[in-house]
Protein backbone atom coordinates (compact mmCIF):
# COMPACT_ATOMS: atom_id res chain seq x y z
CA UNK A 1 0.00 0.00 0.00
CA UNK A 2 1.44 3.17 -0.86
CA UNK A 3 2.33 5.09 1.60
CA UNK A 4 2.54 3.19 4.63
CA UNK A 5 5.59 2.37 5.98
CA UNK A 6 6.98 -1.03 5.68
CA UNK A 7 6.31 -3.53 9.22
CA UNK A 8 9.11 -5.71 10.67
CA UNK A 9 7.77 -8.75 8.21
CA UNK A 10 7.85 -6.95 5.52
CA UNK A 11 11.80 -5.58 5.88
CA UNK A 12 12.21 -9.50 6.34
CA UNK A 13 10.52 -10.45 3.68
CA UNK A 14 12.89 -8.39 1.36
CA UNK A 15 15.60 -8.92 3.03
CA UNK A 16 14.99 -12.47 2.77
CA UNK A 17 14.49 -11.94 -0.86
CA UNK A 18 17.75 -9.94 -1.41
CA UNK A 19 19.55 -12.67 1.07
CA UNK A 20 18.12 -15.47 -1.67
CA UNK A 21 20.08 -13.34 -4.84
CA UNK A 22 23.01 -13.27 -2.76
CA UNK A 23 23.18 -17.33 -1.93
CA UNK A 24 22.50 -17.76 -5.26
CA UNK A 25 25.29 -15.65 -6.56
CA UNK A 26 28.05 -17.68 -4.28
CA UNK A 27 26.49 -20.93 -5.03
CA UNK A 28 26.93 -19.92 -8.88
CA UNK A 29 30.61 -18.67 -7.71
CA UNK A 30 31.07 -21.88 -5.28
CA UNK A 31 30.74 -23.80 -8.54
CA UNK A 32 33.31 -21.53 -10.20
CA UNK A 33 35.73 -22.38 -7.63
CA UNK A 34 35.20 -25.93 -8.02
CA UNK A 35 35.85 -25.70 -11.91
CA UNK A 36 39.30 -23.98 -11.08
CA UNK A 37 40.28 -26.72 -8.62
CA UNK A 38 39.56 -29.17 -11.19
CA UNK A 39 41.56 -27.43 -14.08
CA UNK A 40 44.47 -27.12 -11.20
CA UNK A 41 44.00 -31.04 -11.08
CA UNK A 42 44.22 -31.85 -14.60
CA UNK A 43 46.85 -28.96 -15.85
CA UNK A 44 49.09 -30.66 -12.75
CA UNK A 45 48.50 -34.13 -13.58
CA UNK A 46 49.05 -33.54 -17.34
CA UNK A 47 52.16 -31.26 -16.69
CA UNK A 48 53.87 -34.35 -14.29
CA UNK A 49 52.65 -37.16 -17.18
CA UNK A 50 54.26 -34.63 -20.01
CA UNK A 51 57.48 -33.88 -17.95
CA UNK A 52 58.46 -37.66 -18.06
CA UNK A 53 58.43 -37.60 -21.57
CA UNK A 54 60.16 -34.25 -21.48
CA UNK A 55 57.64 -32.49 -22.79
CA UNK A 56 56.48 -30.03 -19.65
CA UNK A 57 53.34 -27.73 -20.25
CA UNK A 58 55.13 -23.94 -20.18
CA UNK A 59 53.57 -21.78 -17.51
CA UNK A 60 51.98 -24.47 -15.45
CA UNK A 61 53.10 -22.47 -11.98
CA UNK A 62 51.64 -19.36 -13.20
CA UNK A 63 48.28 -21.03 -15.10
CA UNK A 64 48.09 -23.07 -11.31
CA UNK A 65 48.77 -19.49 -9.58
CA UNK A 66 45.99 -17.70 -11.18
CA UNK A 67 43.36 -20.54 -10.70
CA UNK A 68 44.44 -20.84 -7.10
CA UNK A 69 43.01 -16.74 -6.47
CA UNK A 70 39.85 -17.94 -8.88
CA UNK A 71 39.80 -21.20 -5.98
CA UNK A 72 40.25 -19.19 -3.13
CA UNK A 73 38.14 -15.55 -3.68
CA UNK A 74 35.14 -17.63 -5.39
CA UNK A 75 34.60 -19.89 -2.74
CA UNK A 76 34.69 -17.25 -0.29
CA UNK A 77 30.93 -15.95 0.41
CA UNK A 78 29.78 -19.34 0.10
CA UNK A 79 32.10 -21.04 2.62
CA UNK A 80 30.97 -17.76 4.98
CA UNK A 81 27.31 -18.70 3.93
CA UNK A 82 28.07 -22.57 5.15
CA UNK A 83 29.71 -21.16 8.60
CA UNK A 84 32.88 -23.19 7.30
CA UNK A 85 35.33 -20.54 8.73
CA UNK A 86 37.38 -21.40 11.57
CA UNK A 87 35.48 -20.10 14.17
CA UNK A 88 36.90 -20.15 18.30
CA UNK A 89 33.74 -19.60 19.83
CA UNK A 90 34.16 -21.83 23.25
CA UNK A 91 33.96 -18.36 24.80
CA UNK A 92 31.32 -16.89 23.14
CA UNK A 93 29.00 -19.59 23.64
CA UNK A 94 29.15 -19.41 27.28
CA UNK A 95 27.50 -15.79 27.35
CA UNK A 96 24.23 -15.01 26.94
CA UNK A 97 22.38 -14.93 24.08
CA UNK A 98 22.07 -11.47 23.54
CA UNK A 99 25.95 -11.28 23.61
CA UNK A 100 26.49 -13.62 21.64
CA UNK A 101 24.39 -11.93 18.98
CA UNK A 102 26.30 -8.80 19.47
CA UNK A 103 29.72 -10.10 19.21
CA UNK A 104 28.60 -11.79 16.14
CA UNK A 105 27.53 -8.78 14.75
CA UNK A 106 30.04 -6.91 15.69
CA UNK A 107 32.43 -9.13 13.58
CA UNK A 108 30.47 -9.92 11.18
CA UNK A 109 30.39 -6.12 10.52
CA UNK A 110 33.59 -5.35 10.73
CA UNK A 111 35.12 -8.39 8.54
CA UNK A 112 32.28 -6.83 5.90
CA UNK A 113 34.08 -3.88 6.11
CA UNK A 114 37.41 -5.32 5.77
CA UNK A 115 36.45 -7.39 2.55
CA UNK A 116 34.67 -4.12 1.06
CA UNK A 117 38.18 -2.24 1.37
CA UNK A 118 39.74 -5.38 0.29
CA UNK A 119 37.65 -5.33 -2.76
CA UNK A 120 37.28 -1.72 -3.55
CA UNK A 121 41.71 -1.72 -3.32
CA UNK A 122 41.98 -4.87 -5.66
CA UNK A 123 39.89 -3.05 -8.12
CA UNK A 124 42.11 0.02 -8.19
CA UNK A 125 45.42 -2.14 -8.49
CA UNK A 126 43.42 -4.22 -11.10
CA UNK A 127 42.83 -0.71 -12.80
CA UNK A 128 46.67 -0.03 -12.62
CA UNK A 129 47.71 -3.26 -13.99
CA UNK A 130 45.65 -3.05 -16.79
CA UNK A 131 47.00 0.05 -17.16
CA UNK A 132 50.21 -0.51 -17.62
CA UNK A 133 49.88 -3.83 -19.40
CA UNK A 134 51.19 -6.16 -16.53
CA UNK A 135 51.61 -9.97 -17.77
CA UNK A 136 52.88 -13.27 -16.21
CA UNK A 137 56.53 -14.22 -17.41
CA UNK A 138 56.14 -17.21 -19.44
CA UNK A 139 52.84 -17.02 -21.02
CA UNK A 140 52.00 -13.87 -21.03
CA UNK A 141 48.63 -14.35 -19.34
CA UNK A 142 47.36 -10.36 -18.39
CA UNK A 143 47.30 -10.41 -14.50
CA UNK A 144 44.35 -7.25 -14.22
CA UNK A 145 41.58 -10.22 -14.87
CA UNK A 146 42.22 -12.20 -12.04
CA UNK A 147 42.64 -8.90 -9.66
CA UNK A 148 39.25 -8.11 -10.33
CA UNK A 149 38.13 -11.42 -9.84
CA UNK A 150 39.31 -11.62 -6.41
CA UNK A 151 37.72 -8.34 -6.03
CA UNK A 152 34.81 -9.82 -7.25
CA UNK A 153 34.92 -12.40 -4.34
CA UNK A 154 35.72 -10.46 -1.63
CA UNK A 155 32.76 -7.93 -2.59
CA UNK A 156 30.52 -10.93 -2.55
CA UNK A 157 31.92 -11.47 0.80
CA UNK A 158 31.28 -8.49 2.01
CA UNK A 159 27.88 -8.59 0.71
CA UNK A 160 27.32 -12.02 2.55
CA UNK A 161 28.36 -10.51 5.53
CA UNK A 162 26.40 -6.77 5.16
CA UNK A 163 23.52 -9.26 4.94
CA UNK A 164 24.38 -11.59 8.20
CA UNK A 165 24.48 -8.24 10.08
CA UNK A 166 21.14 -6.96 8.73
CA UNK A 167 19.56 -10.52 9.38
CA UNK A 168 21.14 -10.43 13.26
CA UNK A 169 19.65 -6.44 13.50
CA UNK A 170 16.13 -7.40 11.98
CA UNK A 171 16.28 -10.18 14.89
CA UNK A 172 17.22 -8.10 18.05
CA UNK A 173 14.87 -5.13 17.04
CA UNK A 174 11.53 -7.35 16.39
CA UNK A 175 9.43 -8.72 19.07
CA UNK A 176 8.54 -12.04 18.10
CA UNK A 177 12.72 -12.97 17.68
CA UNK A 178 13.69 -16.39 19.19
CA UNK A 179 15.87 -16.02 22.42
Amino acid sequence: MIGRSPDSRDRREGAAGIEQYVGFAAIAFNWLAAGSVTAMMFLTVSDVILRLFRHPIPGTYEIVGFLGAVFVSFSLAYTSIQKGHIAVDFLVEKLSGTAQRAIELTTSLVCALLFAAVSWQSVLYGGSLKTTGEVSLTVQIPLYPFVYGISVGCGLLSLVLFMRSAVILMNVRTPDSAG
